[in-house]
C-alpha cells in the first residue's frame, strides 16, 4: 500500500492548497459562497484525489484519480486568472500561483504516463 504523503506530487498540491487558503481569506465577503469557495474545493480537490487514488487497488484506478486532480488543477487555474481579472488577487500572487499550479500539473501529468507506460509493459 502507498503512502499518499510520500509523493513529491501530493506534499506539492497540499502546499498549494494552503497557499489558496491563505490567498482567499481577504476575498470580499460576498464571495464567500463563489470564487472563494470554489477555488478552495478546486485545490482541496487536486490533493484529496491524489489520497484517494493512492489507496486504489490498480495502477489504472491510480491514473483515473490522477486525471481527476489534473482536472480540479485545470479549473483552479481559471479560478485564479478570473480572480485576478476581477482585482480579487494582486497579479504577482497571481504570478507565483499560477506557476505553482502549473508546476502540479506537469507533475501529475508525468505521473499519469509512468503509470500508463508501465500498464503497457505489463
Amino acid at each position: 500500500m502507498k503512502n499518499f504523503r510520500d509523493l513529491k506530487v501530493w506534499q506539492k498540491a497540499h502546499e498549494l492548497t494552503l497557499k489558496i487558503y491563505r490567498d482567499t481569506k481577504c476575498f470580499p465577503a460576498q464571495e464567500q459562497y463563489g470564487i472563494t469557495s470554489q477555488m478552495r474545493r478546486a485545490a482541496i480537490s487536486i490533493a484529496t484525489n491524489i489520497a484517494e487514488g493512492c489507496c486504489r487497488g490498480s495502477d489504472t484506478e491510480f491514473a483515473r484519480f490522477l486525471e481527476i486532480s489534473f482536472a480540479s488543477a485545470s479549473e483552479l487555474e481559471y479560478l485564479l486568472l478570473l480572480s485576478k481579472d476581477l482585482e480579487l488577487i494582486d497579479p504577482t500572487s497571481y504570478g507565483a500561483t499560477t506557476t505553482e499550479v502549473e508546476e502540479v500539473k506537469r507533475m501529475l501529468y508525468s505521473f499519469i504516463q509512468k503509470l500508463k507506460e508501465q500498464k503497457h509493459l505489463r
